[in-house]
């Protein structure tokens, strides 16, 4: 058995692609338009699974948008996607100036919290060894929930 894909559904694929690719790095694989069906599964790989040409191997994320508009609540099955990261203060640094709340900084300097557009709960985690605690994430408190 091999691990594929976690699938969630988005209002706005405009909105969700510019924050899961223009906020976060991921890089479209694939897209398949339904038109019978009105609706598209948009593939998003990491940016380092797809410069590591992994992108065929590794989970992706399926973005499936729903042409006539829905809205959909938080499934509380759903816990989270998670992401390792190389610096997590200047991805974390970079959210914040693009406008994207930090529910909970990184005030360890290894775990982090966002919410996405569709509020779908994303975890950021230092890669390898936790960076040494640093303001202004030490001193800052939750924000919502994450």
């Amino acid at each position: 058995m091999r691990y594929l894909h976690t699938m969630i559904r988005v209002k706005n694929l405009n909105t969700s692609l510019d924050f899961y690719c223009g906020k976060l790095g991921m890089v479209e694989v694939r897209r398949k338009e339904f038109e019978d069906a009105r609706f598209s599964l948009i593939f998003l790989a990491a940016s380092e699974d797809k410069v590591s040409g992994a992108a065929n191997q590794a989970p992706l994320l399926e973005l499936t948008y729903n042409w006539d508009d829905q809205d959909y609540d938080e499934g509380r099955n759903f816990g989270h996607l998670a992401f390792e990261v190389d610096d997590i203060y200047s991805l974390c640094q970079s959210l914040t100036d693009a406008g994207v709340i930090i529910n909970r900084p990184p005030r360890d300097g290894r775990m982090a919290f966002v919410r996405s557009p569709d509020n779908i709960s994303i975890e950021f985690l230092q890669k390898g060894d936790a960076l040494g605690i640093a303001e202004p994430w030490a001193s800052m408190e939750n924000i919502g929930e994450w």
